[in-house]
């Protein structure tokens, strides 16, 4: 495990008790809560982050190649998964 280190944060002091209140509330420390908060929002954004540089990497293959599926291709494909059959993802055309 990482070292830890220390890292000051200022709130006012509204949501400084609202975090008091709902560490209580959990039986943990206010720490615990907000390093808690910061972990799932670093996952959350670096998913998101993921997703964003995929999407850039798709489009610009897609620039590049002009290969694609359409969104009814897509769709179908979709439906046919969510009936629980299996099926072959859509080949790319230009």
């Amino acid at each position: 495990m990482p070292t830890p280190s220390t890292t000051s944060l200022k709130l006012d002091i509204e949501m400084k008790e609202r975090i008091q209140r709902l560490a209580s509330a959990r039986r943990r420390t206010p720490h615990w809560v907000m390093r808690e908060a910061v972990e799932q929002y670093v996952e959350r954004e670096e998913k998101r982050e993921r997703f964003r540089q995929d999407a850039l990497a798709a489009w610009t293959h897609y620039e590049t190649t002009g290969l694609h599926v359409t969104a009814e291709e897509a769709n179908a494909w979709l439906v046919t998964l969510e009936a629980g059959k299996d099926a072959a993802v859509p080949k790319c055309h230009d």
